[in-house]
């Protein structure tokens, strides 16, 4: 049986028009912020959030207010969910050695971790006070031991979200802004007169901050190249369809355009599904969302055999991929391009996008391919060194320097080796010459 679609979202022609559209507007944003600063992100700021206060940067008086507003228990929770991402940072972390390598008698290399010097974060808080998204960027990064750690949110209902703020703050964030969208991740890379530039975008956004994030690589580091939300769920008969559709319905709540696809080997699972989404979009409270990213992005593949569903999963490479069949083991050894598993029934994408300790900020748009999601090692650089100890390595390693550049034509390098072949070597090498073959 060849591969069957039982649902299929719009094309790929109508999505890319889309980002088209999006990509003008960001492009043109980002030109204003660079050439008006402050002036023209407060323009942003009351255009888009109807927001416009004294100052965007939150006092520690204010942060303490803010916090004073979130319930105690709601406290905990935040804490008990910044403890496990702060334990799984700091396992990932000890991962990262420093190295020091003899490769050659006198001839020492090695490498250092060095955090990135300044990160900006950006938590999201438009539709969704999104508190989870400040303990995945601004914790990781903290326990990578960033020294300035800038956080901004949007303002939400038309002031800051206090639990946002509380997280951002626990987390170890430095400075605080209330600051949506474009004009948040854009003042963070770029700079104002009243915003120092950092050096590193993190965290996710809707289109337009993605955009932004990917117009301004270069300029700063970024995290991922993100879209959005996306889901997958692979199963089998060993479950039913009220599980399938709750966590497929579960991410599409996300945006206007979160694909959620399903990929099994059971026509009576599909036709399940397929029913319980309809039971369920009925009495969702997101459903205004929900039912369009359903109808526009959801899909429904039907597979022959797991090695079908296997092939399809990899393809298609989603950021969150459930798997619920009777071998999970099987598709966490074969699965090759995905953001993060999650594995049997009794685990979901909601406890890894809140809770569990790994990061959410995952790749999407099929670039889980070639990278994974957002950790503790994105925000450390990895530099080199070499430094070589003796006369006779300073020696050798110049005579093959020398002929090797000299072969690419590169007369200006060979001479830097042949200096060090004659100052420490004492052998007399003509300028602008290859140096003689080594002895035996």
């Amino acid at each position: 049986m060849a591969i069957e679609y039982l649902k299929k979202g719009i094309d790929e022609k109508q999505r890319s028009e889309d980002n088209e559209k999006v990509k003008k507007v960001v492009e043109d944003t980002l030109h204003r912020i660079e050439a008006k600063g402050d002036e023209y992100i407060r323009e942003l700021s009351n255009k888009f959030d109807n927001y416009s206060p004294p100052s965007f940067k939150l006092s520690e008086d204010q942060i303490t207010q803010l916090m004073s507003e979130v319930l105690d228990e709601d406290i905990e929770d935040i804490k008990f969910a910044q403890k496990q991402v702060r334990s799984f940072a700091e396992a990932q972390l000890k991962t990262l050695n420093e190295l020091e390598v003899e490769t050659h008698p006198g001839v020492i290399l090695g490498h250092k971790n060095i955090p990135v010097q300044a990160v900006g974060c950006y938590v999201p808080a438009g539709k969704f006070p999104m508190v989870a998204s400040a303990h995945m960027s601004v914790v990781t990064a903290s326990v990578a031991g960033v020294p300035r750690i800038v956080a901004t949110t949007p303002p939400f209902q038309g002031k800051p979200n206090p639990a946002v703020v509380t997280a951002m703050k626990l987390g170890g964030a430095h400075e605080i802004y209330v600051l949506g969208g474009m004009q948040g991740v854009g003042a963070m890379a770029i700079g104002t007169e009243t915003i120092k530039p950092v050096d590193m975008l993190v965290g996710p956004g809707n289109a337009f901050v993605a955009e932004a994030k990917r117009q301004l690589y270069g300029k700063v580091g970024i995290d991922l190249f993100a879209g959005p939300t996306e889901t997958m769920v692979i199963a089998d008969e060993t479950v039913d369809g009220e599980i399938c559709a709750t966590d497929l319905l579960g991410q599409a709540e996300h945006g206007y355009n979160s694909p959620a696809v399903m990929i099994t080997n059971s026509r009576k699972l599909a036709n399940e599904t397929i029913n319980e989404i309809k039971r369920i979009l009925e009495i969702l409270p997101t459903k205004d969302t929900a039912s369009v990213s359903w109808r526009d992005y959801g899909e429904i593949i039907l597979c022959d055999t797991y090695e079908e569903m296997l092939g399809k999963a990899n393809e298609i490479a989603s950021e969150h991929v459930q798997v619920m069949t009777d071998r999970d083991d099987w598709f966490l050894n074969n699965m090759t391009a995905y953001g993060a598993l999650f594995l049997g029934a009794r685990t979901n994408v909601a406890n890894g996008d809140k809770v569990i300790g790994t990061n959410h900020t995952l790749p999407t748009k099929k670039a889980g391919r070639y990278t994974g999601g957002l950790w503790v090692g994105k925000f450390i650089k990895t530099h080199t060194y070499q430094k070589i100890m003796t006369d006779e390595a300073a020696t050798k390693i110049g005579e093959y320097g020398s002929r090797l550049s000299y072969l690419e034509g590169f007369i200006g390098h060979a001479e830097q080796c042949n200096v060090r072949v004659r100052r420490f070597g004492g052998v007399n090498v003509e300028y602008g010459k290859p140096a003689a073959k080594l002895k035996n």
